[in-house]
């Protein structure tokens, strides 16, 4: 159950994290339009960068948020070192029974000689 509410709660995390960068995005294109384009009024530039501008705060408070809630969770009951450990040790073992399959191999190929 832990595991499926750190999934859920990362899926969120990475979900508000793009559009606080999408909401960034669209601000430097707004501004890049403001320098390029000449003809639009400035209300209308002044009503879409404030719309822009609380997209990006959503988008951060969220991030805050659910990241808070992800690394409280990750520090209950996981830890990263353990994890890298087992990781090492799994690729540890992986190796040593490669190396037994090969000897067993060219000890049946030397007794069939």
């Amino acid at each position: 159950m832990a595991e499926k509410d750190l999934s859920e709660c990362r899926r969120k995390y990475e979900i508000s994290r793009h559009h606080a960068w999408a909401g960034t995005a669209l601000l430097s294109v707004l501004l890049a339009l403001r320098y390029l384009v000449t003809i639009i009024p400035d209300g209308i530039f002044i009503l879409l960068g404030s719309g822009i501008i609380l997209y990006i705060l959503a988008g951060l408070a969220f991030t805050f948020k659910y990241g808070a809630g992800l690394f409280s969770r990750q520090g209950a009951g996981y830890r990263p070192e353990e994890s890298g450990k087992e990781k090492v040790m799994a690729k540890a073992e992986k190796g040593r029974l490669k190396l037994e399959k090969k000897r067993v191999k060219s000890e049946a190929k030397a007794r069939e000689k």
